[in-house]
């Protein structure tokens, strides 16, 4: 497998099976992009399928710190309100901000997982530093110039690539209603999206 090919691709993070692809495939620590991976570019908000997904991982275990190369305030506004730690201003893909995070939640290459929405920073990072990626389809279109550019470069790469769950994205699941798989069956009457300030950054 080359340095910027996922080792899965999935339509949207609720579309992982936490127990699978996660705690059965030998990681109890994730590393999590912000921008189109779990926040939106658009209306900047956490959807609630993401944030339901985000607790239900919380709840077996897992630990999450955020990697962002955002520099702006929001990124911490977010953090705060999601209870985790992060790296700003990571200047992903360089291995320095994958390393703070790791000591951060005190974790290991080995037993931790990169989930992000771009190959140049998210995946190649992580193999970097000889870590196991996953890539994600961006939550909206819409994104920053510089990285809508690099949109192109990751299509060569990615080919006719389908990501996994692509067939029955969870976006717009009314709450209370039967997830395909692992997803919404639990979510609470009245959850709301997490937002936070709307700022830029990637």
């Amino acid at each position: 497998m080359s340095l910027i090919e996922p080792e899965r691709y999935f339509s949207r993070i609720s579309m992982i099976d936490i127990q699978k692809d996660i705690v059965d495939a030998g990681f109890s620590h994730v590393l999590l992009d912000i921008d189109n991976t779990i926040f939106t570019r658009d209306t900047h908000e956490v959807p609630r399928d993401v944030a339901f997904w985000l607790s239900k991982a919380r709840s077996a275990g897992i630990t999450f710190c955020l990697v962002s190369n955002n520099w702006h305030e929001g990124v911490y506004e977010l953090a705060g309100k999601l209870d985790l730690p992060i790296v700003a201003k990571a200047v992903k893909p360089l291995p320095p901000a994958f390393l703070i995070a790791l000591r951060k939640i005190d974790a290991k290459r080995a037993n931790t997982l990169m989930i992000g929405d771009q190959l140049i920073t998210d995946v190649l990072g992580a193999h970097f530093l000889g870590m196991t990626a996953y890539l994600l389809q961006p939550l909206v279109e819409q994104d920053l110039k510089h990285t809508l550019m690099l949109r192109n470069v990751e299509k060569v790469f990615m080919r006719d690539r389908e990501p996994e769950g692509a067939a029955g994205g969870l976006a717009d699941v009314p709450v209370g209603s039967q997830p395909a798989a692992g997803g919404l069956a639990d979510v609470p009457a009245g959850a709301q999206p997490v937002t936070a300030a709307r700022e830029g950054g990637d």
